[in-house]
């Protein structure tokens, strides 16, 4: 056997789990993203998505990428850097700028590669990078890549991010990285005071508002709408496999700097580009939401009686305030129980354990989409609470 095998063999913890019948990843679905799926041919409740305003299986989105395809093909065969740029990919550039409010955008073939590319494209070795220490991985990563110094700051602390701002004064290039809303603990960034402090230490600003968008501002244009603020925010970047119904990313922000991602973001430059099929998606995607504003209405009501009920069951979801609801069990082994018992009940919901959390702040991640009905969520988060019960999960 090959080092690299003993290796693989010593990796046994999924194994473990699988043996005790509780692991609950990989779950195959029958059918498309929506409220209710097939799983083992059977209809389930969708509470595990992010399919926040329930595009993936709107009309306009499933018609445009089949004409995409019947015109385009199924692939580019190329990068945007050479062959593989296509009319509709400047067509849904444009449309994204004027969506977030910015001069211009370059999409990327996912939202991971997004910040990969756009973080190790413009910090340099005498450059640095400020995240919060909550940031999505992909943001993580995208530092990793960089040649420049990264420091953390508490999550969501504007004390904890100033005390950094100051120590590192004297860098040229400053680059604060946060997430709009943050995918698993649901809390909104205070950009507002990001914002003020960026100015005050001379700082830029980039948010990924994979969460944010759809959901945030006016008519979703996410965070930095929301705040007032996208003049002060200098890059936006994003990912298409949230409410916008496909796969795909983005970044939009100055002519200038997004020239320079152009030419300098190797994850762009390096990759094939975005299929037709999931461009075409996303321009659809984006006129839904600019016709039926009420979607995201509709989401932000389905929230809200979210959190009202389970702040009537007392059950604790931390600091959400968003579709995104996480019910701490703080348990590793019983979030894993928990998931397969609501699951044999027909209820999908994600399970977040350590090390993607720490063991204490393990939980259920709950998500909502704009067509989920008060009846389904009522139902849900009583069978969640009655089921949590039974294993002195809640009280």
């Amino acid at each position: 056997m090959s080092e690299l095998q003993n290796r693989a063999v010593k990796y046994d913890e999924p194994q473990r789990v699988k043996k005790s019948g509780l692991y609950p990843y990989f779950r195959v679905l029958q059918s498309g993203q929506d409220k209710e799926v097939i799983i083992d041919g059977k209809k389930v409740l969708m509470f595990g998505s992010n399919n926040y305003l329930g595009l993936t299986s709107h009309p306009k989105t499933k018609e445009a990428a089949i004409a995409a395809i019947k015109k385009y093909g199924s692939g580019t065969a190329g990068s945007r850097f050479l062959n593989g740029t296509l009319d509709i990919h400047i067509e849904l550039e444009e449309k994204l700028a004027k969506f977030v409010g910015k001069e211009e955008t370059i999409t990327y073939s996912t939202g991971f590669q997004t910040n990969l590319g756009v973080i190790s494209g413009i910090i340099g070795r005498n450059d640095c990078v400020i995240i919060d220490e909550q940031d999505h991985a992909s943001l993580i990563d995208g530092t990793r890549l960089a040649f420049g110094k990264v420091y953390k700051y508490k999550h969501n602390d504007m004390e904890s991010l100033e005390k950094v701002l100051i120590k590192q004064a004297e860098y040229k290039f400053k680059l604060i990285v946060l997430d709009g809303i943050f995918s698993m603990e649901g809390d909104i960034a205070k950009l507002d005071k990001i914002v003020e402090l960026a100015e005050k230490h001379g700082a830029s600003i980039m948010v990924d508002d994979a969460h944010g968008l759809g959901v945030l501002g006016e008519k979703g244009k996410g965070t930095a709408n929301h705040f007032g603020v996208t003049d002060q925010v200098e890059l936006i970047s994003g990912t298409f496999s949230k409410s916008l119904a496909t796969v795909g990313g983005f970044v939009a922000g100055s002519k200038e700097v997004i020239n320079v991602l152009k030419h300098a973001s190797r994850s762009f430059i390096f990759s094939a580009s975005l299929p037709p099929a999931s461009t075409a998606s996303v321009i659809a995607a984006l006129d839904v939401i600019e016709e039926e504003p009420e979607i995201v209405q509709h989401l932000w009501d389905n929230a809200n009686l979210s959190i009202e009920l389970f702040n009537h069951y007392g059950i604790d979801i931390g600091n959400s305030e968003t579709p995104i609801i996480p019910v701490y069990i703080r348990d590793n082994e019983k979030t894993f129980l928990l998931t397969k018992m609501l699951l044999d009940e027909g209820i999908f919901v994600n399970p977040v354990i350590s090390p993607a959390v720490p063991p204490e702040h393990s939980l259920l991640r709950f998500t909502l989409m704009s067509t989920h009905t008060k009846e389904q969520i009522e139902y849900t988060i009583e069978k969640m609470y009655k089921t949590g019960k039974q294993i002195g999960v809640f009280t």
